[in-house]
């Protein structure tokens, strides 16, 4: 939903522009863990982008990509800080290549909303070059832009060093460039708590935890349901800490009477009757707390009178995004200058969180406990907080309650890295009933010297049962399943911040102790595997691993796959290009409905309705004719989930595996003071009769499992069931 905001009476209007921040690390020249500050890795392992000081333009470094197992992009990304005033802007800088093949390498940019992009694509930087200079140019649109993403990339195969980025607007260097300045809302112009919140301590005694849980309610309601909030006339991370005083040991008539007050000084509104089809709600307003917390009639009323109040389209605190209508938090800050807030903030992150879930998490419905008593239980755990580690735990332990596999915790991980292990060991694990089982080495050497053998089982580390393990860390591993919890506690089984780690192994019906290595991430170097998209694993079957998935590349693979007598699509892994209906179309004679998705608005907060279906067209009569195998298991995850419902519609497919992850629907990210980043599954995603698919997965239609002696002798099981059932 595209923000329509000149309305309204309460913004400022500024033609001068602010100072900006500065952006750094343009050259490479300041890194961490073999990578470049301020930059993030996309859409590959992070092994696949790292600093190079034998090869760079100038400096002392440039940044290395080289193709892995999604060389579909691989590369690095960040957003600029500010929105810039002008007509053009234009990245160049400095690439080398080395036998790039079947991709480019580009620098490439990103204005959104859709005002922009352009990657380098046509200037076909490929083969083996010397460092030559490049750049591309993209439109300005300052007063339509939310952010501006530039970034490196190399698909394909090969190599490619990138150097000596600069970025100009108008021809100007961004640093002394103008930054456009929007529209500012009162919400913005309130700075009294930037410092702190005064709140050096919150009284958590069961009388006063009362109060603290019954405000967490109120201002959250308030936020997303007053329209005078909406329209962005309050700093409501502020008024919080005005309110809190007031209320803190208060009696229940007093505290009514405090919050009877505040509202009303919030100014009047309007109300209107909402219109509601029944038939097309998922989820209704949690809103029966209203009457059902004792509080004074007054209050309530006040309250009751807010579901019907007449609010803008668009929230300060709560937007749509364009086209798919997830959740964009814009306005949430991240507060990143103390990693351990004060108590103050520390309660304003849980109050932000918690609200957020209860109006905007279109799985709301699944968390299956009360909500409302998460509120209570976690209030104490973040004012109690004594440092940035308690304060993380709890954001990640709350986080984890909402059963989400697109949760977890980021930006303020160093905590996290530390608690968990900081150091990796070159060991894989899978869990294969339910046994942590190994099953490979990120390096074949050092994997060689721990002594392990692929099939070993591990069930103690440093003298701790595996079992008990798992038990301690499933609080904190954000997971829409079981299965998808082990499979995230697997790699965290053998982190560690000491050198070592102990581990009792049974191999063969013998148990064994090892010692076995850690390493920091720069040194474990793992190996790298390029998979191609499609094979032929002999004259009758093809396989697609959609761990590679290139839609320019389908034309030619239809023609080798229409003679097979069936074909393997493996899903256990991240499509890096979205082929639902490109793929979709080829495997059936015709169009058939596969999803359907819930939503929220600002009408309604909290009101989660069903969209209508949406199809994948058929090829009529040149569809493909054999069998098709699609393969699923806990790695499968979000567009490889939507995949497989797309390709299951086929009138010849049948999914072997097991359940998936569970988090299906694009993501919306959440800030959250002391720069912690998390996100949720912002939309949701249904089987076209209303079916679940968040936390159940895709549920196989022949279940199959790995088993530790399948991994012993390196035996794909799931794979050799499905062709099993394509030959016979």
């Amino acid at each position: 939903m595209k923000k329509n905001i000149t309305a309204l009476t309460l913004l400022l209007f500024f033609t001068s522009y602010q100072s900006q921040t500065k952006i750094d690390n343009l050259n490479f020249e300041n890194n961490e863990n073999n990578l470049p500050k301020s930059w993030s890795v996309i859409d590959a392992p992070k092994s696949s982008v790292s600093i190079d000081d034998k090869e760079k333009y100038e400096g002392k470094y440039s940044v290395l990509a080289q193709a892995s197992e999604k060389p579909g992009m691989v590369g690095l990304m960040r957003i600029l800080p500010e929105n810039y005033a002008g007509k053009k802007i234009t990245i160049s800088g400095y690439i080398k290549t080395e036998d790039v093949a079947d991709g480019f390498a580009g620098f490439w940019m990103r204005i959104d909303p859709k005002i922009g992009f352009d990657n380098m694509q046509k200037k076909e930087i490929k083969g083996t070059t010397p460092w030559t200079r490049y750049e591309t140019t993209l439109d300005l649109s300052p007063e339509n832009t939310k952010k501006i993403f530039i970034g490196t990339l190399l698909t394909g195969k090969g190599k490619a060093w990138f150097d000596d980025i600069k970025i100009t607007i108008d021809g100007k260097d961004i640093q002394d460039a103008a930054v456009f300045q929007k529209k500012l809302f009162n919400a913005d112009l309130d700075k009294e708590f930037d410092n702190g919140s005064k709140i050096s301590s919150i009284d958590v005694s069961k009388k006063n935890l009362y109060n603290l849980k019954n405000l967490g309610l109120i201002w959250g309601y308030l936020k997303y349901y007053h329209p005078n909030v909406a329209e962005g006339k309050y700093n409501w991370d502020y008024e919080l800490f005005r309110i809190l005083p007031k209320i803190s040991g208060a009696s229940a008539q007093q505290r009514d009477k405090v919050l009877t007050e505040w509202i009303k000084g919030l100014g009047a509104f309007q109300t209107e009757k909402i219109p509601v089809n029944s038939k097309n709600v998922k989820i209704s307003p949690d809103l029966n707390w209203i009457t059902g917390s004792g509080f004074s009639k007054e209050l309530s009323d006040l309250l009751l009178k807010l579901k019907d109040a007449k609010r803008p389209k668009v929230n300060y605190y709560l937007d749509f995004f364009d086209g798919i209508g997830n959740p964009d938090f814009e306005h949430e800050k991240p507060y990143e200058n103390n990693l351990y807030p004060d108590a103050g903030f520390r309660l304003l992150s849980l109050y932000k969180y918690w609200n957020i879930i209860q109006y905007c998490f279109p799985y709301k419905n699944l968390i299956q406990e009360d909500w409302k008593g998460v509120l209570t239980e976690f209030i104490p755990k973040f004012t109690k907080a004594g440092n940035e580690t308690e304060y993380t735990l709890s954001a990640l332990e709350i986080i984890a309650r909402i059963h989400d596999t697109h949760a977890n915790v980021w930006g303020n991980n160093k905590a996290l890295e530390k608690y968990f292990g900081a150091r990796y060991s070159p060991v894989k694990l899978v869990f294969a009933e339910n046994k942590a089982v190994v099953n490979g080495f990120y390096n074949d050497q050092l994997g060689a010297e721990t002594g392990l053998q692929t099939g070993d089982v591990i069930t103690e580390v440093n003298g701790k049962p595996v079992d008990q393990i798992i038990k301690d860390l499933l609080k904190l591993t954000p997971a829409s399943n079981y299965p998808t919890q082990l499979r995230d506690i697997a790699k965290k089984l053998l982190k560690s911040n000491a050198e070592t780690v102990t581990v009792k192994i049974s191999r063969n019906g013998k148990s064994e102790n090892k010692t076995i290595k850690t390493y920091e991430f720069k040194d474990l170097d793992p190996k790298k595997e390029r998979r191609e998209f499609f094979k032929l694993l002999d004259d009758e079957t093809g396989y697609f691993y959609m761990g590679s998935s290139d839609s320019k590349k389908l034309p030619e693979i239809y023609e080798q796959m229409k003679s097979t007598k069936g074909i393997v699509i493996d899903l256990r892994s991240y499509p890096p290009d979205f082929v639902v209906f490109s793929m979709g179309k080829l495997l059936k004679k015709n169009s058939t409905d596969f999803v359907k998705f819930t939503q929220t608005s600002n009408q309604m907060p909290g009101l989660f309705t069903f969209t209508p279906s949406l199809d994948v067209d058929g090829n009529g009569a040149d569809y493909y004719k054999g069998k098709i195998a699609i393969l699923i298991n806990e790695t499968t995850q979000s567009s490889a989930e939507y995949h497989t419902m797309a390709f299951r519609t086929a009138p010849t497919a049948k999914v072997f595996g097991s359940t998936t992850a569970g988090a299906d629907g694009n993501v919306s990210r959440i800030l959250l003071p002391g720069n912690i980043s998390t996100m949720i599954s912002g939309i949701g995603i249904y089987y076209p009769d209303g079916k679940e698919t968040q936390r159940i997965g895709i549920v196989p239609d022949v279940e199959i499992k790995p088993t530790v002696e399948g991994i012993r002798n390196n035996k794909d099981e799931v794979l050799d069931k499905a062709l099993e059932w394509i030959k016979s």
